[in-house]
């Protein structure tokens, strides 16, 4: 079959231009990163490009699969040119090309750093190197709230930073804790109930979404459905069609973000887009609901507590007050949404993703379950969970805080990425300052800084939560004085801040800009491991003909080849992961007699043995 000339013309050229395009981007970039006498890697789609980031790992899957000629010969590409090529590469690409190179794209330079003083220098300098615009997702009644989000930067950002990081108290703290003993405890009931459950990423977003509703949000506290269970409430006594629309939406941003909202809901496009489209409009309706009823109740002067949604509404309302004023110290009614946008994308996702992974990495290490059940059983005694004092627990478990730090380190799931902006930038890498190119992406490599041996030691790779505690010289498993007293044994080995030294672990950002949520999602992560390891354990179910540690190895495996970006860092089929759930046989103390005139009224403490 032959094509006619005024088909093939108009071909030609479009393919003409594209590669003119692609040569000449390459061109202007490579000269630009050359300069800098860093090492080069030259790929032929730009990481960053939103329509490249849709198809990157299935075209790359392709290329592997059929081995087809040009790309394979081109090793760099199917190295490093898809989302993710970081957690399976971890610390190797620094070995071999230094601390710090570039990735020369059509599009953009983006500059890999692994040196822990040069990443924190960036973030001590925000005006130098502005945050890299984000993916936004409009959820707002307005089409502008993604620029709007794009832009917070500078004074802007230290406006919103400063109305909802107050949010964020003790108060916020002891209901997060509250709710995630109460919906963990409601977990471990569904899960235990059942012979096997492969359910873990599912029910966590479900457990992570109510904590969120009920502490951050104001909302009332969610009864705990699992995945399977039937829910004979009402909508409004449901969370299930919000928390299932904000998956949605999470799952397949892109197309929100290249298209935009209206132009999803157009018929010819598939039908997975006017599904998209449609759980736009009922996370949009959920917000609204919960903001306006947020000003109603302060209308009225109703009791409300101090959390994020009051915080923004008194900021709308004193937005409202300064009309005709050219200082404005509130939010509009457009940037209350973004920021519910905001905290609903990052405070809900990566919180349920990182528990996911947690629970599925310590279903591979039976010692590790041990150690930590040993810690809250010692610290809680014959107290019940759901009334475990959060001032008084929290602190006193460094094992299940370690437990938290060693599964941000592995996985991380948000990365930071700044920008040089419109003006070079001098950067110091080792001895000597680089003048780094302007419009350059700086992208910290959190997968090779925290892994390299050089800051993690020979065993970086391994989860291995006891790296972060210190314990006391003076404790000895004859010495249960201290076990007894308010002086914890063990400590946990908090890394450097930003503002004293340099650190490796970059787990929440760091710098201005650092997560504000961060005490937030440690708690509620702790929480839950506290209801479910306390009195049950949990194991990957062997195949036919495994035994046990066979089927831990295979999960291990898995967890490590499974790890993807969509968009934040996730195993991709958590659902190949079956896990089996059953109570712990109940533990003797090793000395009752040692102990006993030293236990608290109506608490018992156990020794407790170190396996670092």
């Amino acid at each position: 079959m032959s094509f006619p000339p005024l088909v093939l013309v108009p071909l030609g050229l479009s393919l003409g231009a594209v590669l003119l395009y692609v040569s000449y981007g390459l061109l202007v970039n490579y000269n630009a990163a050359r300069k800098t006498g860093l090492p080069l890697i030259i790929l032929p789609f730009d990481c960053g490009n939103p329509l490249w980031m849709i198809i990157d790992r299935k075209i790359v899957q392709l290329v592997r699969r059929h081995r087809i000629p040009f790309f394979c010969s081109w090793g760099t590409f199917i190295r490093f040119n898809w989302r993710g090529w970081e957690i399976q590469d971890r610390y190797r690409a620094h070995q071999q090309l230094g601390d710090a190179f570039f990735f020369v794209t059509p599009g953009k330079n983006y500059l890999q750093l692994c040196d822990e003083d040069a990443v924190s220098e960036i973030l001590q300098r925000p005006a130098d190197f502005p945050r890299q615009p984000e993916l936004a997702v409009p959820l707002s009644p307005s089409e502008d709230l993604q620029s709007l989000i794009r832009q917070t930067d500078g004074p802007e950002w230290q406006r919103h930073r400063r109305i909802t990081a107050s949010s964020f108290t003790e108060q916020v703290h002891q209901r997060v804790w509250t709710e995630s003993i109460l919906q963990s405890t409601s977990l471990i009931r569904y899960w235990s109930s059942k012979s096997s459950i492969n359910t873990v990423a599912k029910d966590t977003r479900t457990v992570s979404l109510h904590v969120m509703s009920a502490a951050l949000f104001g909302g009332k506290s969610y009864p705990f459905r699992g995945t399977d269970e039937d829910s004979s409430s009402t909508k409004e006594e449901d969370s299930s069609s919000y928390g299932e629309a904000l998956k949605i939406i999470l799952d397949r941003c892109m197309p929100l973000v290249v298209l935009g909202r209206k132009n999803l809901s157009n018929p010819w496009l598939p039908k997975s887009f006017r599904q998209l489209y449609q759980a736009t409009l009922v996370v949009r309706e959920h917000m609204t609901e919960a903001y306006e009823g947020e000003k109603r109740a302060m209308m009225h002067n109703d009791q409300v507590d101090n959390n994020l949604m009051t915080s923004l509404v008194r900021a709308s309302q004193a937005n409202v007050d300064q009309k005709g004023s050219t200082h404005q110290e509130g939010l509009t009614e457009e940037e209350v949404y973004g920021n519910l946008a905001v905290y609903n994308f990052a405070g809900h996702d990566a919180t349920a993703n990182t528990l996911a992974i947690c629970i599925c990495l310590l279903a591979t290490q039976p010692s590790l379950q041990t150690w930590i059940e040993e810690e809250v059983n010692g610290i809680l005694g014959d107290v019940p969970s759901n009334e475990a004092s959060f001032e008084d627990v929290f602190p006193r478990l460094p094992r299940c805080l370690a437990v938290v730090y060693e599964t941000v380190r592995l996985y991380t799931a948000v990365a930071i990425a700044r920008s040089t902006g419109s003006s070079p930038q001098p950067l110091t890498l080792g001895t000597r300052t680089v003048l780094i190119p302007k419009n350059t992406v700086v992208r910290p490599n959190h997968s090779a800084l925290h892994t390299h041996p050089r800051y993690w030691g020979y065993n970086s790779l391994e989860f291995r939560p006891p790296r972060w505690i210190i314990t006391d010289p003076r404790f000895s498993t004859a010495n249960a004085y201290y076990l007894a007293t308010s002086h914890p044994v063990e400590h946990l080995k908090e890394p450097p801040t930003w503002n004293n030294q340099s650190s490796p672990f970059v787990g929440w950002s760091g710098g201005a800009r650092n997560c504000p949520g961060r005490k937030f999602a440690q708690v509620e992560l702790v929480g839950v491991l506290v209801g479910l390891f306390r009195n049950f354990e949990v194991k990957p179910v062997p195949l036919q003909g495994e035994e046990d540690w066979m089927a831990r190895a295979r999960l291990s495996d898995q967890i490590r080849m499974d790890m993807g970006c969509k968009p934040l860092l996730q195993m991709l089929h958590p659902e190949m992961a079956m896990l089996e759930w059953k109570r712990r046989a109940p533990r003797i103390p090793r000395d009752p007699a040692m102990l006993a005139h030293l236990t608290r009224p109506g608490q018992k403490h156990f020794p407790i043995r170190n396996i670092s």
